[in-house]
């Protein structure tokens, strides 16, 4: 046995043999040209392929891609083992991943939680019956929810804006697949493109005004263009939309006690992350896991008040004060214990996504470690110039992650007026939405909406999505005299 494990090192050792000439480096090597470097960036291909094939294959999307962001660093790792690479620069860059991911991760947590007991609390259904009762059409429900989407995400964030909303569309549409999934690539798209204009709606709006390249005001020029990317793709989507209405249930379902608290504080928790980022300059993770202390006391001061009900309940079923009938009506106030278990709505959130977020920001942040997202930036800022170069990053941002590609420029600093760095943070905001996997709102609604909304059933309306891209970039290079920099390579 020993023998054959010998045996297994030596050929091993043989097959990197090649790649020993490399010195011992005070910095990160550059692995691109490398086969290490060539299969991590093969692992993320296949692992992205299944995530797309999600829909047939009842492989859940985070399975793959957990699983090779550890390959991916695992071959970085035994890479700078075998070569004297320097080790600190590997763990600094895996905990600097795992930073982004956890931010994100306590961020989502808690915005779906909140999502999770609003819908126990019978918010969501309350309001799909109050939309019924409007008699509104399913589109115009899907121009209302989309113009939401728009208008709430730079103050609420693009991902929270989604969550929220693509409850109530699931919800309205439960009786129609078909717009519930329409109307998703609608949120998508709005939520995306809303918070590209505002300093806080999205997380790579705020890596460039932190950064000192915009100040806050120049980001809410990005609204014109904002506009068009959202308008054109919901044109084209709404002949698509089913014909009618929502059937009215007929049901009058008020919400549970304690709804207008939770929906209170969820405001008051978003409120916070803002305040918290903007005022006391730290993450704004800080503050909703804050908002999150805020509805477990509450959880648990409805939870006290309903077995004082209990017990008086059972009061009036030992005297002959109230006759039964009121007694039940009454009674009827009680609910299970555990409906006020907020651990139990932490439970209910959705893992596979959550998992996911990870894989993402793992996988990429290793294959920019080993060197491609530079190599890329490089190429395109060198040989492309900044119109052709900013436009085709923000389409790459489908693909991988907008947040690592955003810190790449940052990185790079390359040489842009500010027309140029407003250009960046639009087609970085707005570009992930020509994929479902391309932007934190996409991925979350795919788990929201699961089976519905899913990588396929977005991948149907890309080329309107893409229609409304490139004519939101002609429309802000027009507004900034540069349109005639996208007809000229190196401009």
């Amino acid at each position: 046995m020993r023998r054959t494990i010998q045996t297994v090192m030596v050929l091993l050792l043989a097959a990197l043999m090649p790649s020993m000439a490399l010195a011992a480096s005070a910095g990160p090597m550059d692995l691109t040209a490398r086969w290490e470097g060539i299969l991590a960036l093969v692992l993320f291909v296949i692992a992205y392929i299944l995530v797309a094939t999600e829909e047939f294959t009842d492989l859940s999307k985070s399975k793959p891609i957990v699983f090779t962001a550890g390959l991916i660093w695992a071959l970085v790792a035994l890479t700078y083992t075998l070569h004297g690479g320097e080790q600190a620069a590997v763990e600094e860059a895996l905990v600097d991943g795992l930073a982004e991911f956890t931010e994100l991760f306590l961020f989502l947590l808690v915005a779906m939680t909140y999502v999770n007991t609003m819908t126990d609390r019978h918010v969501f259904q309350a309001l799909r019956n109050w939309l019924t009762s409007r008699e509104y059409s399913y589109r115009k429900l899907f121009w209302i929810t989309g113009a939401l989407a728009f208008f709430l995400s730079p103050f609420l964030d693009n991902l929270t804006t989604a969550l929220v909303l693509s409850a109530v569309v699931l919800a309205v549409g439960r009786d129609s697949p078909r717009f519930v999934a329409i109307s998703c690539v609608n949120i998508v798209v709005a939520a995306n493109a809303g918070g590209a204009f505002s300093p806080f709606g999205d997380i790579t709006t705020l890596m460039v005004w932190q950064a000192g390249q915009l100040g806050f005001a120049r980001f809410f020029e990005l609204f014109p263009a904002a506009l068009v990317d959202v308008i054109v793709p919901a044109l084209c989507m709404h002949f698509f939309l089913p014909a009618g209405k929502p059937e009215a249930t007929g049901e009058s379902m008020a919400m549970r006690r304690g709804a207008l608290g939770v929906i209170a504080l969820f405001i008051a928790t978003v409120i916070t992350a803002v305040l918290v980022h903007q005022v006391l300059h730290l993450p704004p993770f800080l503050g909703m896991m804050l908002g999150l202390g805020y509805l477990k006391f509450y959880m648990y001061y409805l939870m006290k008040t309903n077995e004082r009900w209990e017990s008086q309940v059972e009061q009036w079923k030992q005297t002959d004060e109230h006759t039964p009938v009121k007694i039940e009506e009454r009674a009827g106030r009680i609910e299970d214990r555990e409906r006020f278990n907020i651990f139990g709505h932490i439970a209910d959130a959705e893992w596979d996504t959550l998992l996911f977020f990870y894989g993402v920001i793992l996988c990429v942040s290793g294959l920019g470690f080993i060197g491609y997202l530079s190599v890329t930036s490089n190429f395109l800022y060198g040989m492309l110039g900044p119109t052709i170069a900013n436009s085709l990053i923000g389409a790459l941002s489908a693909i991988v992650d907008n947040i690592p590609i955003m810190a790449a420029v940052l990185h790079m600093e390359p040489d842009m007026d500010k027309a140029q760095w407003l250009l960046i943070t639009l087609t970085a905001g707005v570009g992930g939405s020509l994929l479902s996997v391309g932007s934190a709102a996409g991925v979350a609604l795919m788990g929201q909406a699961k089976g519905k909304y899913t990588f396929v059933s977005h991948l149907k309306w890309t080329p309107a999505i893409a229609l409304g891209y490139v004519l939101a970039i002609m429309t802000h290079l027009l507004i900034t005299g540069e349109l005639g920099s996208l007809f000229s390579v190196g401009g």
